[in-house]
């Protein structure tokens, strides 16, 4: 499959095929046309309602041209944090003042958590406008990163920063859907367990949109 080429020319042609073209601001507001994924795609009841205002948030979704095949940088959040402790995200954030784009946030969170050098990143597009059940609407910003980086985790944040191969979150024989009960209530979620890592919840339900999207 071209996507699993280690040519970044070949690769940049072909996720800009299937990508969105990077946003000039953010998505605040949901429009009625729709066209966004969420915790709501298998959770209906959880539909967020169109006037409310969203906070605006940015992820990377860097994908590493190695020269065997690509891969995906991940992080495993501190277990110390209030929020989502312990679990797998892309390196992202809330969207700052100074921030222009989703794009200008995706990479300020990416070189604050990681230390990903931005000058590093080829950024080919994006991914469909994720909302949470916590009201962010979070813009995934698809990334080529060349290979030559030094990471470094931001300990307040981040416990571990590791790799998957692009091939196996692409692969739909490894997306399962798991679900759970919160206060009384059945909840579903997509989960993509790699190894010793749970990949589950807004992670990957990006990682299911751009599944869909390469292998369409």
């Amino acid at each position: 499959m071209k996507f699993l080429a280690n040519n970044k020319q070949v690769l940049r042609d072909v996720f800009q095929s299937f990508l969105e073209p990077s946003p000039s601001g953010f998505y605040e507001h949901l429009g009625k046309e729709g066209g966004f994924k969420g915790d709501h795609d298998l959770n209906p009841a959880s539909h967020p309602c169109e006037v409310k205002t969203l906070k605006p948030a940015a992820v990377l979704v860097p994908i590493v041209v190695r020269d065997d095949e690509p891969s995906v940088i991940l992080t495993k959040r501190a277990a110390h944090m209030n929020k989502h402790a312990g679990q797998v995200s892309f390196p992202g954030g809330r969207a700052e003042k100074e921030d222009g784009t989703a794009v200008q946030t995706a990479l300020r969170e990416s070189q604050e958590e990681i230390g990903l050098d931005p000058t590093l990143v080829e950024v080919v597009g994006t991914l469909s406008t994720y909302v949470t059940v916590t009201e962010y609407s979070v813009t995934p910003v698809v990334g080529l990163v060349d290979p030559n980086f030094e990471l470094k985790a931001e300990e307040s944040e981040v416990a571990e920063i590791f790799e998957v191969p692009l091939r196996f979150l692409l692969d739909q024989r490894n997306h399962q859907k798991h679900s759970g009960f919160h206060n009384g209530i059945e909840r579903f979620w997509y989960a993509m367990p790699y190894n010793d890592y749970y990949i589950w919840g807004a992670t990957a339900g990006m990682i299911k949109d751009l599944s869909e999207r390469a292998n369409r």
